[in-house]
């Protein structure tokens, strides 16, 4: 090589440094904001200088707004400089983004305004009926007709019984009762708190048609027929239909390719709780009883029957719904603890050890839904047996799913009934884990609370949640900043300046290349899916199976903390998922109008 050569590429090099040393980051939530939010927008460079921040009008190109960021002293991630620029004064309605006055570095368009989170609860509606399990209105076609054949339960194994329905867990196509017992509850009650939020766009099936009843409510039905399925008699609950055995790459659901014993695309197996540890082969669930499971599907169960009988005018579905509540809650109450989900020849399964909060739920919807005063002593029971120790908010980690679901909704439910002492307690106990998710927030540059394991965004948008319950019961406002940050996050507040739900905003930075068979296969874009989200570096690079197809267009500003690709071959971080979206359900309906 000549040195001709050699001085060109040391110049070119150089060069390229430089110019990554000056490159500015502009984070911001990519949706907006409410007039009345905090409004901070996140800056990061390799350069030391700070660049003062111009607030612009998009449309009329107006300065609104000269801001002087703020250096953060915070965890210093990926080796750059961190500032903050406040813009929370500005309540005008309107459309705008951030400028660096000197660079002239642009952030994305955003709202400011009531109308800010669009309705966008329709949206991750959109995903949930995409994960339906039958007939699936997204891709018009029928699938698992045949779920499941029996195991473990009272009857002999390979019995029979029609578990069909409900929602595919993931990118895969499984079926839990762990996931979709909180589904369904979760839907249920975020209509109960803002029932005006609701479109009537598609009938039962899916399929675009008013039938005069809330789109929320026409897909917390399709779970609650599936319940309805898990739970055959009085004394009989299964929790799983299929397993690892799915996991044989991407595949349309009525060509699915997994064999259980009696052919491709046939009949699958259909796990029964016995309150045991169980596996069919060397790796075992733990097991010491089925009241998670019982107790969240009572809950759904209990909410459904005042919902149907007092909203819908439907008393024969209403007291479906009341016999089923009574007969799980007597289940779990029969049988305490938790079941596990099942796996077949991978170590990974739903660890959930928690069970009182699902109890305490229970009983507190059954309390509202007969008036028998049992039910509210027991359910202060199971409150002071969950309290804050059950819950991930109070702890740096934790295994998967290990404390599921990722919020309380009993403290919530059991505090509109409780005593004034006990509604104190109750709102206690919501507090612990915000305190303690804040230590963690003030930390980092991005303000974040939660513990990066796997599927974070779930326990993001659970903490969101807390947040909000927590303002509902105790009046304290105190924490919206706090709040806002966590939310912001989700919509491109971050490191890697995305939204983590696909599709949103629609001409915005989102999950595309997702782990999903309908994208690989079909091509398919479908709205509103949440996917896992960041991971902590150290358990991205222990997973098994992890190969990025394509180069990572966040490489320059991936950091050693925490890693998301958006990219097919990483499950870890991009696999939407049908409890993760739902469980937004609630957080995006209460930003989606006036409060």
């Amino acid at each position: 090589m000549t040195i001709l050569k050699i001085i060109l590429l040391l110049n070119f090099f150089l060069t390229s440094q430089a110019e990554k040393d000056e490159e500015l980051y502009i984070r911001i939530n990519q949706l907006g904001y409410l007039p009345e939010d905090s409004k901070i927008a996140v800056l990061f460079s390799h350069n030391t200088k700070p660049e003062t921040i111009q607030l612009i009008q998009s449309r009329s190109d107006k300065l609104i707004k000269e801001i002087k960021p703020k250096r953060m002293e915070k965890e210093n991630w990926g080796g750059f400089q961190y500032w903050e620029a406040d813009f929370s004064e500005v309540r005008e309605e309107g459309e705008y983004f951030l400028q660096s006055k000197r660079s002239k570095t642009k952030s994305p368009v955003f709202k400011i305004g009531n109308n800010a989170f669009s309705n966008h609860q329709e949206t991750l509606l959109e995903f949930m009926r995409q994960q339906r399990c039958g007939y699936n209105p997204t891709l018009d076609m029928v699938c698992h007709q045949k779920d499941g054949r029996a195991f473990f339960g009272p009857m002999p194994d390979s019995t029979f019984v029609d578990l069909s329905g409900g929602w595919h867990d993931a990118g895969d196509q499984l079926k839990y009762l762990i996931t979709s017992s909180y589904a369904t509850a979760h839907m249920l009650m975020a209509y109960k708190m803002y029932p005006d939020r609701f479109e009537d766009k598609v009938n039962a099936l899916g399929q675009a048609m008013p039938n005069g009843i809330p789109d929320i409510l026409d897909e917390a039905k399709w779970g609650l027929d599936w319940i309805h399925k898990m739970h055959p008699a009085p004394d009989q609950l299964f929790h799983q239909v299929a397993d690892d055995r799915d996991h044989r790459g991407f595949k349309i659901p009525n060509k699915d390719n997994s064999d259980y014993g009696w052919g491709e695309n046939s009949y699958r197996v259909g796990y029964f709780a016995t309150g045991r540890p169980q596996g069919l082969m060397q790796y075992q669930s733990e097991a010491t009883g089925i009241a998670n499971l019982a107790g969240r599907s009572a809950a759904a169960m209990a909410l459904a029957a005042k919902i149907w009988e007092e909203d819908l005018n439907d008393p024969v579905f209403a007291e479906k719904c009341k016999k089923a509540a009574l007969s799980l809650y007597a289940l779990g109450r029969e049988k305490e603890g938790y079941q596990q989900g099942n796996s077949y020849s991978a170590p990974y399964r739903y660890n959930e050890e928690t069970w009182a909060d699902d109890m305490e739920w229970a009983a507190a919807e059954l309390y509202k839904l007969t008036g028998e005063a049992k039910y509210l002593d027991q359910a202060k029971h199971y409150a002071l047996m969950s309290n804050t120790e059950d819950s991930w908010t109070v702890r740096d980690s934790a295994a998967h799913y290990q404390l599921y679901p990722f919020i309380n909704m009993g403290h919530y439910s059991l505090h509109e009934v409780a005593d004034e002492d006990f509604k104190k307690t109750l709102e206690g106990y919501y507090l612990d884990g915000i305190k303690y998710t804040l230590a963690r927030a003030e930390r980092n540059p991005f303000h974040i609370g939660i513990p990066f394991i796997w599927c974070s965004n779930n326990l993001l948008t659970s903490l969101v949640t807390q947040v909000i319950l927590y303002e509902k019961m105790s009046g304290d406002k105190s924490f919206e900043p706090f709040l806002t940050a966590q939310r912001d996050w989700l919509f491109g507040r971050n490191p890697w300046g995305t939204s983590m739900f696909t599709g949103i905003p629609e001409d915005g930075e989102y999950p595309v290349e997702v782990h999903t068979s309908t994208y690989v296969l079909l091509g398919m874009e479908v709205p509103g899916g949440l996917v896992d989200g960041p991971i902590s570096r150290y358990i991205y690079n222990n997973l098994i199976g992890l190969t990025l197809h394509n180069t990572d267009k966040f490489e320059r500003v991936q950091n050693e903390r925490v890693v998301y690709h958006d990219d097919v071959g990483d499950y870890s971080t991009n696999e939407p998922t049908m409890d993760g979206t739902a469980g937004a359900i609630l957080m995006m309906t209460h930003f989606s109008g006036k409060r």
